[in-house]
């Protein structure tokens, strides 16, 4: 019975410090959240979309589609023809529009696909390639160099 105090006080300290530490950003998640908002100072717009059909991307569960990140670029003044590819063998494939964007070549890693519409153009990707945020200068002038071809 004159242990039940130190019991009742050593209990707290672990439940009090389990939260703490349960309460702790993962390297991973704050890796994300800095490259996310890199890429938002340059002018890019990073954000998690469910991934379309098209572009191939492995479902989550049997009838849940997976979440990827699109990062796009916003052309204001730009008329872009609407087009879908998938990244194969580091090459565009066209899915949908038009067919000059065909094995484009594609040195980037981790992307799944492209799509273009309106004033926009985007790509799906997989964050987890890059987490120190290396290649979004050249993710940046890819979608650019694609919206002026």
């Amino acid at each position: 019975m004159e242990h039940t105090g130190l019991w009742v006080a050593l209990i707290i300290i672990i439940f009090v410090l389990g939260s703490i530490f349960g309460l702790r950003v993962s390297p991973r998640e704050k890796a994300l959240g800095l490259m996310r908002e890199k890429a938002r100072k340059m002018g890019l717009h990073p954000r998690l979309v469910a991934a379309p059909e098209w572009t191939k991307v492995p479902m989550a569960t049997e009838k849940r589609a997976s979440m990827v990140a699109y990062y796009s670029v916003l052309i204001p003044e730009a008329r872009l023809p609407l087009m879908r590819a998938r990244v194969e063998d580091s090459k565009l494939k066209i899915i949908q529009g038009d067919e000059k964007f065909n094995d484009f070549p594609i040195a980037l890693k981790g992307i799944y696909a492209i799509d273009m519409q309106a004033n926009c153009v985007g790509m799906y990707w997989d964050e987890e390639v890059d987490l120190r945020a290396t290649q979004l200068d050249d993710m940046k002038a890819l979608l650019l160099n694609l919206a002026e071809f």
